[in-house]
């Protein structure tokens, strides 16, 4: 007869409540029926010692936190900026969210014990400030110009931009291939600790949103606001029911990554063509969407035009997604040919600057090889496959 586990039942419920799982779902992963899980949570029967390690795996939690005499006290949810009415945060934003929670704790209890400087532009505005003069302040302190990218892929380089200057930003948009992030439910969020300010960008959208969420959530880091976002880019509509974080990062993301300089620098006559208008936001690495409401709010066109050249956004972006979709059905028939690169999907996941920073601590001795993989999800014998992917 197999090992009982002998685990604290509330702890074992409580666990499975803060993943967000169903007794469907969790009696699922251990093949019992949802009555023997019930049992197992009210303390009338016991789980064996296999079946308990199996559902530790399913609720991403340690197998010695089921012992614990009571329930533990867990990461405290970040504060919700998220529209009233946003679906609720399923199991895939809540491991997403918890994960990036532990890393960032890590490092930044890493940093301050070996006394590591704070960032300066940490807290350095408030949501009373102007949104302009925070944008310029990013512009600078990460040294941007938009008008003059050095790729086709701007969001590398304010990614890579804003490593350099200790922010850790992470990208993904699964937790395994049968757990995904939905951008409707989650598109980014941000810790902003004067230590080690993480941002976490959903990789499901395209990468115009995905660098205008980015920017949104280095605004949360500027004005010290963590908390979880969606419904991230402009939207004329509906103004009053976004939070007034929202409405102001959301102005930051705007003047950072379209100035006014730059747009009015642009001959007017441009901004009355869909084509053109798609030109100089492919330029600017922004949505043609985002592009037309930073020209509407600018003067730079009037209302008229401005529905007239969205219907016409609205046909491009349609057409945009069934080319996205095939290339998409072309690039996952090869990817089950040769397989996805493991590695370089962790090193999005994790941040190149938390990669880099818990290799460094690894390799010097400072941390046991069990937290470096855990940290890193990534098997220690394969760290040298990671760290391949550092250097390219």
């Amino acid at each position: 007869m197999s090992d009982k586990a002998y685990i604290t039942p509330n702890v074992l419920k409580w666990a499975r409540e803060s993943a967000r799982m169903t007794e469907e779902i969790a009696a699922g992963k251990v093949s019992v029926s949802i009555e023997k899980l019930k049992e197992w949570e009210a303390g009338i029967n016991q789980p064996t010692i296999r079946q308990a390690q199996t559902l530790a795996k399913a609720y991403k939690r340690s197998f010695a936190l089921f012992f614990l005499p009571e329930i533990p006290r867990d990461f405290q949810p970040l504060q919700d900026f998220r529209k009233p009415g946003s679906k609720s945060l399923t199991t895939s934003s809540i491991f997403i969210i918890r994960e990036i929670q532990q890393k960032q704790s890590w490092i930044s209890d890493n940093y301050s014990d070996n006394q590591e400087e704070k960032l300066p532009f940490v807290g350095r505005f408030n949501i009373y400030d102007d949104p302009q003069k925070v944008a310029n302040d990013i512009l600078q302190t990460l040294n941007i110009n938009p008008l003059f990218y050095k790729s086709d892929n701007p969001i590398k380089e304010w990614i890579d931009a804003a490593e350099t200057n200790g922010i850790f930003v992470s990208r993904t948009s699964f937790i395994h291939s049968r757990l995904k992030l939905d951008s409707e439910e989650l598109q980014g969020f941000a810790i902003a600790d004067p230590h080690a300010p993480f941002v976490f960008v959903n990789s499901e959208d395209w990468n115009a949103p995905q660098l205008f969420t980015l920017l949104h959530e280095l605004a949360h880091v500027w004005i010290a606001e963590t908390g979880v976002s969606n419904e991230v880019e402009p939207n004329l509509k509906q103004k009053d029911k976004f939070h007034p974080v929202e409405l102001f990062c959301n102005e930051v993301a705007a003047n950072a990554l379209m100035p006014k300089a730059i747009i009015l620098d642009f001959d007017a006559s441009l901004f009355q063509s869909s084509k053109n208008i798609f030109k100089i936001a492919k330029q600017l690495g922004v949505s043609s969407f985002a592009l037309i409401v930073r020209a509407l709010n600018l003067n730079i066109i009037t209302l008229n035009t401005y529905q007239k050249l969205k219907k016409q956004a609205d046909i491009d972006f349609k057409e945009y997604l069934r080319r996205e979709a095939e290339k998409k059905k072309k690039q996952k028939e090869k990817e089950n040919a040769g397989g996805p690169n493991y590695f370089l999907l962790q090193l999005n996941r994790n941040s190149k600057l938390f990669t880099q920073t818990v290799l460094d601590a690894f390799r010097g001795g400072y941390i046991e090889p069990t937290i470096a993989s855990n940290l890193l999800n990534v098997q220690v014998n394969k760290f040298h496959k990671l760290e391949s992917q550092l250097i390219r």
